[in-house]
């Protein structure tokens, strides 16, 4: 990803996303709180201008990144997350077993 990408993550209390805006347009992996300390992942968007960039790997490392730092666990029903999930063994600890 290039340096004029920004990530960030926006939620209440029930749910939220992570955004990675790029050139005008915004990828997002949307998520739902069930507790304190698990969120649901439940789909990623990435609009055909941001396809095939890195854009959506690069919002679910944010992900795990954010999730590692406060202390909660991912159940990925998203299927990309869950792809991804697969392939980065080194992120287990970021998902709920």
């Amino acid at each position: 990803m290039s340096t004029d990408t920004a990530l960030r993550t926006e939620h209440t209390a029930s749910k939220g996303r992570y955004v990675l805006s790029k050139d005008g347009m915004e990828a997002e992996i949307t998520f739902s709180v069930t507790t304190p300390t698990l969120i649901i992942a439940d789909h990623t968007g990435v609009p055909d201008g941001l396809r095939g960039t890195g854009a959506g790997v690069a919002l679910v490392a944010f992900m795990v990144n954010d999730v590692r730092a406060r202390g909660i666990k991912i159940v990925p029903l998203c299927p990309f997350v869950n792809a991804q999930r697969r392939k980065h063994p080194d992120w287990a600890d970021a998902f709920a077993t």
